[in-house]
């Protein structure tokens, strides 16, 4: 989307743009699959708040949303129960995270700043699991300084508020890619670049496309790969520019996600005493005694899935599965917190759909956060090196909106902006 967007912009002023795209689609860690009726989100799925770039741009390609807004339900010690009225656990867990946006003094890890707060075990271990769950990011690594922004930013739009698009998340960075065609731009799909040799004014970049070399040239270029394919050097840089230093003191976060397609929704139909308790139509399921520890379903739209998500170092367990492995395991996990056989939810089970963003090498994890100490590199990867290579991203935002779209679009148009100023 940082790429889509600032070519975009670009072409609409009347710049010569081509987009080098390694793949033979559009969206980058935006990745819907559709079967039958479903939508399936393997990457992006939700619209968190209301922020402005993000929002005037699902408006201007008309495409429908709707909120997330149905029942929390937590199965904890063999009961599930429903969410409403927080736990005190949980409130002295946001109360912590409310304090970070006043904080002052030097920036520490998360873990660091629990232990300087001296908390029970319990909201210890809720607030890590919030803090990694959200973040994608290990508690020990992460900074304080990046959640307490996190948190304003948060406010600002209405974070607390999760949408999603109805046709799919997909249609975004398609709908970006069309506009950018109309405006004279071009894609060059199944590229993947190798080198980029640069020197005020001038860019070489090297590419193979179906395993044959294809060169480009231009006067600039604007640099918009995921934070783990820049860490992992990749791609060869010639020289080495001051944002790609400033990269590797940031982090990319590990997650696993996948969804499960049943037959049929079982969980709101085979049970009419937890019907009748307000504990079959849901949004989001936690269970915290098992992995992962999150579950939630498209509700209020019709729908016969199931996602399962684990950030931050916990993701680890679930790395080495394959979609039928973490289907196995679901229906083991899913059973018990239903009260119906794991051979009955088998049965349901259609298929599992997952991706491993981790291993995926035009990603190499999820998306990044900013580990204690390095708040500073964010802002300094906007800065143009020579007015001649100009990096984008979420990974790049200095709004304290990492790992969204909307990140990576406001890092597109700031972009965009510096490429015609210079």
């Amino acid at each position: 989307m940082a790429g889509l967007t600032a070519t975009r912009a670009l072409a609409e002023a009347g710049r010569n743009v081509t987009v080098i795209e390694a793949s033979s689609r559009v969206g980058g860690r935006i990745l819907t699959v559709r079967e039958g009726g479903e939508v399936v989100e393997l990457g992006a799925e939700f619209v968190h708040g209301r922020p402005p770039e993000l929002w005037t741009l699902i408006d201007e390609a008309g495409l429908e949303t709707y909120e997330i807004a149905g029942p929390h339900l937590s199965f904890e010690d063999g009961r599930l129960t429903s969410g409403e009225g927080e736990e005190p656990e949980e409130e002295e867990r946001f109360a912590i995270l409310d304090t970070l946006e006043a904080r002052t003094g030097a920036d520490i890890s998360f873990a660091d700043y629990l232990a300087e707060r001296g908390v029970s075990d319990g909201v210890r271990l809720s607030a890590i699991g919030y803090v990694e769950g959200f973040n994608a990011a290990d508690h020990r690594v992460i900074g304080v300084a990046s959640l307490g922004m996190q948190q304003a930013a948060e406010d600002a739009i209405e974070g607390d508020r999760i949408f999603r698009i109805r046709e799919g998340y997909n249609r975004l960075p398609e709908y970006v890619a069309e506009k950018l065609i109309h405006a004279g731009g071009t894609i060059a799909f199944g590229t993947l670049v190798e080198r980029v040799e640069w020197q005020a004014g001038h860019v070489h970049v090297e590419a193979n496309f179906r395993g044959a070399p294809v060169v480009y040239e231009a006067g600039q270029a604007v640099i918009t790969l995921p934070l783990g394919v820049l860490q992992q050097k990749a791609v060869e840089f010639v020289p080495v520019p001051d944002p790609v230093r400033e990269a590797q003191r940031l982090r990319m976060g590990r997650a696993r996600r996948f969804t499960l397609l049943f037959r049929e929704k079982f969980w709101a139909t085979e049970d009419a005493a937890r019907r009748a308790q307000g504990l079959s139509d849901f949004s989001f399921l936690f269970t915290f005694e098992s992995m992962p520890p999150v579950w939630w379903t498209p509700h209020p739209e019709p729908s016969n899935t199931l996602t399962g998500w684990v950030g931050g170092p916990r993701a680890d367990a679930l790395a080495n599965l394959t979609s039928s492995q973490l289907g196995e395991l679901a229906c083991e996990v899913l059973a018990p917190i239903f009260a119906v056989a794991p051979d009955f939810v088998r049965n349901q089970l259609v298929d599992c759909y997952t991706h491993d963003w981790q291993r995926d090498a035009l990603s190499y994890g999820a998306y990044s956060y900013v580990p204690a100490g390095a708040l500073d590199a964010c802002s300094k990867m906007t800065l143009p090196a020579e007015r001649t290579l100009y990096f984008a991203g979420e990974h790049t935002d200095t709004t304290g909106h990492w790992g969204t779209v909307h990140a990576a679009i406001r890092s597109g148009l700031r972009a965009a902006q510096q490429v015609l100023r210079g």
